[in-house]
């Protein structure tokens, strides 16, 4: 079997059809990335920038890496980028005490608190890149250096990051909650 990095190379000599074998290799593991960067209706569009993005930049693929992946995660997040400056500011909701005047929303809400909404909060406290590295390597199943890789910093620095996402986490008051052990 052909490596990414052999059949880029063959893409760039011709082989239209090497290419669609990387995509065919990477494009669920992309796709999932996506769609739990922008949700996976818009996945499914940004998707194919991925892929067209890639192609037109095949040619700056570093061959010496046997796998795209780490590269196509660094195409992808770009194009999440891009997405992400193009979308217009959200609407703030309705106020929805007018639509019945005798419903109380609280107790469902507080009844749907979870762990994720915990979780959520502790994440959203970290630096960008501290979660960029965290989610690299927790979710997309990469290597620290690859994560680096993707995110265009040395893997030195990718360890840095992990392991102060790691420390924030742990020292993080909603994980503590949510552990229910007490914060130090």
């Amino acid at each position: 079997m052909s490596s990414d990095a052999e059949l880029i190379g063959r893409s760039l000599r011709g082989d239209t059809g090497a290419f669609v074998e990387v995509i065919s290799r990477h494009e669920t593991a992309i796709g999932n990335y996506l769609a739990r960067r922008v949700g996976r209706q818009a996945a499914e569009d940004v998707l194919g920038d991925v892929w067209v993005a890639a192609y037109e930049s095949r040619a700056t693929y570093d061959r010496s890496f046997p796998e795209a992946r780490p590269w196509l995660y660094g195409v992808a997040l770009n194009r999440v980028r891009r997405y992400w400056r193009s979308e217009p500011a959200e609407e703030p909701a309705a106020d929805l005490t007018r639509v019945v005047s005798d419903w109380d929303p609280w107790p469902a809400v507080d009844a749907r608190v979870d762990a994720q909404a915990l979780l959520r909060t502790a994440l959203d406290r970290l630096k960008p890149e501290e979660r960029e590295v965290l989610g690299l390597v927790a979710w997309e199943d990469l290597t620290v250096a690859e994560a680096g890789r993707v995110l265009d910093i040395p893997a030195g620095t990718a360890r840095r990051l992990l392991h102060q996402a790691r420390k924030a986490l742990r020292e993080a008051p909603e994980v503590a909650a949510l552990l229910q052990v007490p914060t130090t």
